[in-house]
């Protein structure tokens, strides 16, 4: 695949974002309440009014902050939250990512890339384990391209276990492709597709990453153009926050988001911001050059959700268990659990291996473990894949979201497929804890539709599967 940035453009604006950032350090009590009010309104914010509550360092304004993102993700999401779980496919790659535990240079990294086989079984357990929706997650290699990677997809989607078992959705982590080869993904039925710039920094992000393809910064920049120019209509960016200034990077990914809903009319479904944690001989990873205080990051959290409504914030298992807790009501809408980052993890009785994984995870609990405190806190696991199937993606999905109907779906689909993870997954103790949690949410939800999902939980109860609205 030829690398071709010659008519690529910058759309970072880095001058433009550090004055914005710089313009509105200065902390005005009457200007944030009014963004605040702004932001009830669910209409999101735009760059300036972003980078002033994510700045905001006084106490009361900073709750103020917290509790507005909690009432939007309130309204808009509900007590659902969504959970997946990655799968590594690959750790051989080529690019030399300093803060990287899969760079080419570390030699002391055992490189392994699944067999078909291996594949299957890999899927069978996350499957038995209950999960319906996989993220895939590729180091970057020129001889893994599209269709080697597409027929990776195939694999997984072709993956039935017992009980209720199979994947239902599969999302993709991988290098940048060409158009073609976004077609090729999209085509086989991947889900999102998930690519993260890292930093928005150019000079920063070519100190980072000094060879391989991922040093091209333009080629990485236009990544979701080309996929949804490809059909792909959910696309997930991210950016790896202790690299670089969060502020920067935060504004500059609004600013992304925002390119985006401008060329294609529908911006990113999900946004992602993990923070850099120790990876096997990448000194820098043990120290980010620009840590996040955990207030600033759950700032970061709570702005990102008022910024942007109605786009879907993943948490990965980098954090820990009370951050992930915390971080629920202040934005975040999905959640990895149960989560190993090597190739082969989940039939490896070992884990938490320096000399496999790409990072060292935070939180270590098996899915029934997450699952069990996630309904102590009031919220409906969901493994909900009917939007996607039905074709309410993209511009259709985001048209739904903004006028509310997502809720008639949504919830309803998220006990419908709890009540599925109870029967067959589930161990006694979470039943124990579930079983009453989904008759209250049940009568205490809507009355409008409450009689076809109660008839719906029964049929999943008698031993029907799949059932959505």
């Amino acid at each position: 695949m030829k690398l071709d940035t010659s008519e690529l453009d910058n759309f970072i604006d880095e001058e433009a974002i550090w004055d914005i950032v710089n313009r509105n350090a200065v902390q005005d009590p009457v200007r944030i309440r009014d963004i605040l009010d702004k932001a009830g309104e669910a209409k999101g914010l735009d760059l300036a009014e972003a980078a002033c509550l994510l700045q905001v360092e006084d106490p009361e304004l900073n709750e103020a902050i917290a509790d507005a993102a909690r009432r939007i993700k309130h309204a808009i999401y509900g007590n659902r939250i969504v959970l997946f779980a990655p799968l590594y496919v690959t750790n051989e790659c080529s690019n030399r990512c300093v803060y990287c535990g899969f760079k080419e240079t570390n030699t002391e990294l055992i490189r392994r890339t699944l067999t078909s086989e291996e594949l299957k079984r890999e899927v069978a357990v996350l499957e038995d384990l209950g999960h319906k929706r996989l993220l895939l997650v590729y180091g970057e290699h020129p001889k893994f391209g599209a269709d080697w990677i597409a027929e990776t997809v195939r694999t997984v989607y072709e993956t039935v276990s017992e009980k209720s078992g199979e994947i239902r959705r599969v999302n993709i982590n991988c290098a940048p492709l060409d158009v073609e080869g976004f077609r090729t993904l999209h085509e086989v039925g991947i889900g999102t597709y998930q690519c993260f710039q890292e930093t928005y920094h150019t000079k920063t992000y070519a100190d980072l990453h000094p060879t391989g393809h991922k040093k091209h910064f333009l080629w990485r920049l236009h990544a979701m153009h080309r996929a949804m120019e490809a059909g792909i209509d959910d696309v997930g960016m991210g950016a790896l926050l202790g690299l670089y200034d969060y502020r920067f990077d935060t504004i500059a990914l609004l600013a992304h988001a925002a390119e985006l809903e401008s060329r294609f009319g529908v911006g990113p479904h999900t946004l992602s911001f993990p923070r850099l944690e120790p990876a096997l001989n990448a000194e820098l990873a043990f120290n980010p050059p620009h840590a996040l205080t955990d207030a600033q990051f759950k700032r970061l959290v709570a702005v990102l959700r008022l910024a942007v409504p109605f786009t879907g914030l993943i948490l990965s298992t980098r954090e820990g268990r009370a951050m992930r807790r915390e971080l629920l009501d202040l934005g975040v809408s999905q959640l990895s659990a149960g989560s190993r980052t090597y190739p082969g993890a989940y039939t490896d009785p070992e884990y938490d291996r320096p000399d496999v994984q790409q990072f060292c995870v935070g939180d270590n609990r098996s899915l029934d473990e997450v699952i069990r405190e996630i309904v102590q806190h009031g919220y409906i696991p969901s493994w909900c894949t009917a939007c996607y199937r039905l074709g309410r993606t993209g511009e259709e999905f985001m048209k739904l979201a903004k006028n509310g109907f997502i809720q008639e779906f949504c919830r309803p689909n998220a006990l419908l497929t709890f009540n599925e993870y109870l029967q067959d997954y589930a161990s006694h103790a979470t039943r124990e804890l579930a079983e009453p949690f989904v008759r209250a949410e049940v009568a205490n939800g809507p009355e409008k539709g409450r009689q076809v999902l109660m008839e719906r939980l029964s049929r999943i109860e008698q031993g029907e599967r799949d059932l959505y609205f």
